[in-house]
């Protein structure tokens, strides 16, 4: 009797275990999910027992969604006030002062090319040429001689904006340029596209393509809840700061 007793408790234990799992909902921009959350999620899982549920969109919506009480948290690799300038036009007004916002890594543009071109180093004036569509050829830059393919991608508005405002200096980008969608797109495009180059966060990047230094392009991979973190989330930012921070690609 004792333990069919005994047995029923630790069934009762596994029950309770279960079912107090939280789940946290993190939404936002690509470069922001690809270098942190989508890097912490299995590890965090298996150490918690907390679910980490991703949706990625944009800055914008992300924060959108937060302040639509969808999600947990709301991430971006842009300004807070161009989330909220974002959320504004996706119907959400957003006020700043609920907000808690803390930097969680730094996110790289890196610019890409396709592996056969063969220059080690780029200047800002020479990226914007390239993207602008003034420099065509890669033999002006030193390279061989072959056309340059600026590759664009149309989901990824928040590497956009940065790089339009502090690269071209708020110029256009090339009419001309080959249209790829979200990170992995540009990616893939640039590897397999000859004379091609793009720019995607440098977590995304692998030995597909080549990567030539370049300035350094940075922002702060943002963190954003409604008031104080919640205890669940606060568990995720503590591993995320702790035994985290090694998987992070930064």
């Amino acid at each position: 009797m004792k333990k069919r007793v005994f047995g029923a408790l630790i069934l009762g234990c596994v029950s309770v275990t279960v079912c107090s799992a939280d789940e946290i909902k993190v939404g936002g921009g690509g470069a922001s999910i690809a270098g942190v959350f989508s890097r912490v999620k299995d590890a965090y899982q298996k150490a918690s027992g907390d679910q980490v549920s991703i949706i990625q969109s944009s800055p914008a919506k992300g924060l959108a969604g937060l302040a639509r009480g969808n999600l947990d948290i709301a991430t971006g690799a842009v300004p807070l006030d161009g989330m909220i300038a974002g959320a504004a036009k996706e119907g959400v007004v957003v006020d700043k002062g609920t907000l808690a916002v803390m930097t969680v890594a730094t996110s790289r543009t890196m610019i890409m090319t396709h592996p056969a071109v063969k220059v080690a180093a780029l200047t800002k004036d020479q990226i914007k040429g390239i993207f602008t569509g003034k420099i065509g050829n890669w033999k002006e830059v030193g390279g061989a001689d072959g056309d340059i393919i600026v590759v664009w991608g149309k989901n990824t508005p928040g590497q956009n904006a940065q790089f339009i405002k502090e690269v071209l200096d708020g110029e256009a980008v090339a009419k001309d340029a080959l249209d790829a969608t979200d990170y992995k797109s540009i990616k893939e495009s640039v590897a397999n596209t000859p004379g091609a180059i793009g720019i995607d966060p440098y977590s995304i990047t692998d030995s597909t393509v080549n990567l030539p230094q370049i300035p350094a392009i940075t922002s702060p991979i943002l963190l954003i809840t409604k008031g104080k973190p919640s205890a669940k989330v606060q568990k995720l930012i503590d591993f995320i700061a702790g035994s985290g921070k090694g998987l992070i690609k930064q």
